[in-house]
């Protein structure tokens, strides 16, 4: 299948990227390949930035790779690794913290992670080169195209920035990767230093980046002021750690504010929906990978790769399209957790049931959107509602999971909770925020929350999505040893760089 570089409805014309299979495998130029470019053509200036939007909602390199998700997310404890015993088993090592197996220092997945979170990089810092080619072609006088090449790189900027992020909860201290000549020589940078680097990126996109809600901007879905604003109170949570006292946490409720106060966003009334298609760039959406089949029942798409077919359910679904891998399956203690709060909305949205009823020897469940899910021979009895397009929402004639659908990153609940665990972490009262997301769930509100209820909620919330924000949520607030069975404090928070790029830059090993 024919993919395009671009963000769905901004067609690249112009520039085809390359990509690093294997993050130092050779020294790129530092450019891409380009073909025939005018940089006197100032209208064309979008182009890079659109193939850098296409390559981050990609795989190989990118950040839709299901394995990506696997590695990030199988540590937490509200899911599991889902499919058969010995299927990417490795897997299960991770979560289990077995840093140390043979099988993990070797893990294929581990290698994929670096090259695709790396090839995105690699690809943000051609595109930056790019524009400023276009930069030097812009007149001194043509403050409009000046203000639009920063707020173009402040797009990649972000990707790019985001991309580290990844990097450094994963791997823990990684390089920090701004010029694409250095890679084979490149030293590690401390997590702190990478997040700090973030934080000061994200300042820079904040003032040149749209001043609008994603879903309102000139192009459908780009990055904007808020969505670099979210960023920033992310790396400043992380950076703040369980310290009230940390000035990073009046950085997150400054962000948090702009956020709020702006009035630009509100939370998607139907939380079920939300992960489906009536909720694909709402106003809650300050970033998502975007998706379409173009209403279509055949031909060209612009697909998540095996995103959400690696999560669908596994076994014979007699034909369903609602069916997949059986990958990332929700925990046994996540479907308890949501169930010991009675928060019915979020467990109809986040869990697909398999054995709710019977018919002759087989076990099925049908789902709110009455599509049957039945069970499968590797007892695995859930499977990831958040990542669930119901058949009825499929363009007629695709039958391939999911793949009309968008994958939501930054959402506006994240920002309400951020800003009301900062204000608690501060001294100052968070209820407003925090009531707004546990409304929108059929939760009754509550007075005078705590920084245990708003973590609480955080948890519920967000749970199994792409991020893997549980067991960053655990790192960062020193809980995770007391909640993750085989966690070692200062040993587990990190899977090791793989041997593979090692070999190829000795310093990293270092």
């Amino acid at each position: 299948m024919k993919r395009f570089k671009y963000i769905p409805f901004v067609l690249l014309t112009i520039v085809a990227f390359g990509s690093c299979t294997d993050f130092l495998n050779k020294l790129p130029e530092n450019n891409v390949p380009v073909s025939a470019i005018d940089y006197t053509q100032i209208s064309s200036m979008y182009s890079p930035v659109s193939g850098v939007y296409r390559i981050a909602a990609s795989a190989n390199p990118g950040l839709v790779h299901w394995m990506d998700f696997g590695i990030r997310g199988v540590r937490g404890d509200d899911l599991d690794k889902g499919s058969s015993e010995s299927d990417q088993s490795t897997l299960n090592d991770i979560k289990k913290f077995h840093y140390n197996f043979a099988s993990v220092q070797s893990f294929w997945g581990n290698n994929n992670s670096w090259n695709d979170y790396y090839g995105l990089i690699i690809d943000a810092n051609s595109a930056l080169i790019e524009l400023d080619k276009f930069a030097a072609n812009i007149p001194a006088s043509d403050v409009t195209n000046q203000k639009l090449n920063l707020q173009y790189k402040s797009e990649v900027r972000f990707l790019r920035a985001f991309a580290h992020l990844l990097l450094t909860r994963v791997f823990g201290n990684v390089p920090i990767l701004t010029d694409n000549t250095i890679i084979q020589t490149i030293t590690k940078s401390s997590v702190t230093d990478v997040k700090v680097f973030i934080n000061n990126e994200m300042d820079f996109c904040i003032s040149n980046l749209e001043d609008s809600r994603p879903n309102q901007s000139v192009h459908i879905g780009a990055i904007t002021k808020y969505s670099a604003l979210l960023l920033k109170a992310k790396v400043c949570a992380d950076l703040a750690g369980n310290d009230n006292a940390s000035p990073y946490w009046d950085q997150v409720i400054t962000a948090t504010d702009m956020i709020i106060n702006s009035n630009k966003f509100s939370l998607f009334p139907d939380y079920y929906q939300l992960f489906k298609k009536p909720g694909k760039m709402c106003d809650e959406s300050l970033f998502e990978l975007q998706f379409t089949d173009f209403a279509t029942s055949t031909g060209e798409m612009v697909g998540p790769d095996a995103f959400f077919a690696f999560q669908g359910p596994r076994g014979d679904q007699h034909g369903s399209s609602i069916s997949g891998w059986g990958f990332m399956s929700p925990s046994q203690t996540i479907v308890d957790y949501l169930n010991s709060r009675n928060d019915s909305v979020r467990l109809k949205t986040t869990i697909l049931f398999t054995d709710t009823q019977i018919k002759g020897s087989s076990r099925f469940a049908v789902t709110p959107s009455n599509d049957t899910i039945w069970a499968n021979s590797d007892q695995v009895k859930y499977f990831n509602g958040k990542a669930y397009l119901p058949s009825s929402q499929m363009t007629t004639g695709r039958t391939d999971y999911g793949e009309n659908n968008n994958i939501r990153v930054l959402r506006y609940a994240d920002a309400l909770l951020l800003n009301a665990e900062a204000k608690i972490r501060k001294g100052q009262n968070g209820d407003v925020p925090f009531n707004l997301v546990r409304n929108r769930a059929k939760l009754n509100s509550i007075t005078g929350a705590s920084l245990q209820n708003v973590l609480d909620e955080r948890r519920a919330e967000f749970a199994c999505e792409w991020w893997g924000d549980r067991f960053n949520d655990l790192i960062r607030t020193g809980q995770a040893a007391t909640v993750l069975t085989g966690f070692v404090p200062g040993t587990s928070e990190y899977i090791p760089i793989p041997q593979t790029q090692i070999d190829l830059n000795t310093n990293l090993g270092k």
